[in-house]
């Protein structure tokens, strides 16, 4: 289920909550009720979410999982979708990790001095979350591009991993050039 298929059936189920309820809100105007039942539904998203989180966290913490990255190796930011468990995005002090699987792990690993390009992306809905989609294009041959989606704080990610990548090219002595 995607992010807008959940808010629908939150709100359908909150029009449904209210009806079943027996009182009367004929004296509030339909806007202001349509206005209180879209910040409920986005305030259970979110709640949703922060459970969904506090569950993974658990689940490693029970689990002694292994730091992303081998000795020296720095976690920059870790995060995963909205809404999601299976999926998780690693950013290090080397490479960009993408976990996908719950009971089996698909691993996608890009070194940080193979990226070529960064861009982030955010619909109008997405803004209202503080959520957005980051695209990395890469030199690599497995996947030359892969996509963050629905991070928290776009903004933030794209400038940790932007900042990794020129300290990655700066450490290992590389530039990029573009040919015109």
């Amino acid at each position: 289920m995607n992010v807008k298929d959940a808010q629908s059936r939150i709100k359908a189920r909150i029009w449904q909550n209210i009806a079943k309820s027996g009182e009367q809100f004929s004296m509030v105007p339909h806007d202001t009720m349509e206005t209180l039942v879209n910040l409920a539904t986005d305030a259970a998203l979110m709640e949703l979410d922060d459970g969904l989180g506090d569950v993974i966290e658990g689940y490693k913490e029970s689990m002694a999982i292994a730091p992303a990255g081998e000795e020296g190796e720095k976690t920059l930011w870790e995060g995963r979708p909205f809404l999601s468990i299976g999926t998780q995005y690693i950013i290090t002090s080397e490479r960009v990790r993408v976990i996908e699987g719950v009971l089996g792990k698909d691993r996608e690993d890009i070194e940080l001095i193979r990226i070529q390009d960064i861009d982030q992306k955010q619909t109008l809905r997405e803004r209202m979350f503080n959520l957005g989609d980051i695209t990395i294009r890469s030199h690599d041959d497995s996947k030359p591009k892969i996509k963050f989606n629905n991070v928290r704080d776009p903004e933030t990610v794209h400038e940790i991993l932007r900042r990794a990548v020129l300290s990655a090219r700066k450490q290992y002595g590389l530039s990029y050039r573009e040919e015109m």
